[in-house]
């Protein structure tokens, strides 16, 4: 039987309002919100784990060997470290990624009140016309990097009567488009593969598919800090497909126009008997795919079994361009990523 036929334009709909929905790592409740209210429209078993991400389980024809899927809705991001004496913000990364990806870019800061005030981040010797050479010699680095908040505030105390504290998140601005069948903005990673899992459940539905095992996809709230998947799946789980963006680059063979299988990344290897049924499964479907390894990469997979998960793992995703930047990837990446998603679904 051939696989259901895919949303696209509801797969890009989704990305994009997800795009669009800041989730650094710790501030994800609007983001895992919206899956939760996209997800409600299929025949799924929806809850919270108590650290914030969303389970969504699906029984399936058969539930002798239960399968998850995972995806993580957290975002690189930032949090204030210090309100500085010229009432700018000093900040704390959130994940790993360099300054310069995102200097000059426009941000939000969530105070603890519910306020949101718009800022960018600079240099905090940023005019080329005061400093000269420096603005290029200066090391990007915490201390060289300060928040331009767009209110009048030249103090640390006019700062605070903002509503701004230490510790209040930051979100850099996707800054999404769409544009000739490819998808630009921040952020891909990872709800590229969100998009990805909800379509491949807006296909099964459609269809008035079922899945041939049970099965249970969490949407984790902090990956980008090593831990997402590490709890939340059900007891008697056999396997797990992490759905990951794909790392585009020198050296690489992902592209963006294909979905990618990650066979070993910084973790290691990840299991080659799952990986080879993937592989089997995508031939059989046609679906076009390339084999990869990722030198400085972790997945929530991996953060399961680093928590003691006995269960096989495989690594899937779309091809995106300038990973932890200012990313791009193309649909027909995302469509051969949801229709893998689909056959491993259906597979017995």
């Amino acid at each position: 039987m051939p696989l259901p036929p895919i949303d696209t334009p509801f797969l890009v709909d989704f990305l994009t309002r997800l795009l669009n929905t800041p989730s650094p790592t710790g501030y994800t409740e609007q983001a895992i919100h919206l899956c939760e209210q996209t997800f409600a429209s299929f025949p799924v078993q929806q809850k919270r784990t108590r650290k914030g991400a969303l389970v969504a389980t699906w029984p399936g024809q058969k539930d002798d060997s239960p399968r998850g899927l995972t995806a993580h809705v957290d975002t690189l991001g930032a949090m204030v470290k210090e309100i500085k004496n010229n009432g700018r913000l000093k900040l704390t990364k959130i994940g790993g990624f360099a300054w310069n990806t995102v200097e000059g870019e426009g941000v939000t800061i969530f105070t603890r009140q519910g306020r949101t005030l718009r800022g960018s981040l600079l240099l905090a010797k940023a005019s080329g016309h005061v400093h000269g050479s420096q603005v290029n010699e200066i090391k990007r680095e915490d201390e060289a990097m300060e928040v331009r908040i767009d209110e009048r505030t030249t103090s640390a105390e006019e700062t605070r009567a903002l509503g701004v504290e230490v510790g209040d998140f930051v979100a850099f601005d996707p800054r999404v488009e769409v544009n000739a069948g490819f998808v630009r903005s921040r952020h891909l990673d990872d709800k590229a593969c969100v998009a990805c899992i909800a379509a491949a459940f807006k296909a099964l539905k459609d269809a008035n598919l079922q899945p041939a095992q049970t099965t249970t996809a969490l949407i984790s709230n902090y990956e980008e800090v090593g831990h997402g998947a590490a709890s939340g799946f059900p007891v008697g789980l056999t396997e797990l497909l992490s759905v990951d963006m794909a790392a585009v680059g020198e050296g690489q063979t992902s592209d963006e126009f294909h979905a990618s299988l990650c066979v070993k990344d910084s973790g290691g290897p990840y299991h080659h008997g799952l990986s080879s049924r993937l592989r089997d499964l995508a031939d059989r479907e046609g679906i076009a795919y390339k084999v990869d390894i990722y030198p400085y990469y972790g997945s929530d997979g991996e953060a399961f079994w680093r928590a003691g998960g006995d269960v096989a793992v495989a690594l899937i995703g779309p091809g995106v361009d300038a990973s932890h930047n200012y990313e791009r990837t193309h649909t027909e990446a995302l469509e051969a990523t949801t229709r893998w998603i689909l056959a491993y679904l259906l597979a017995d």
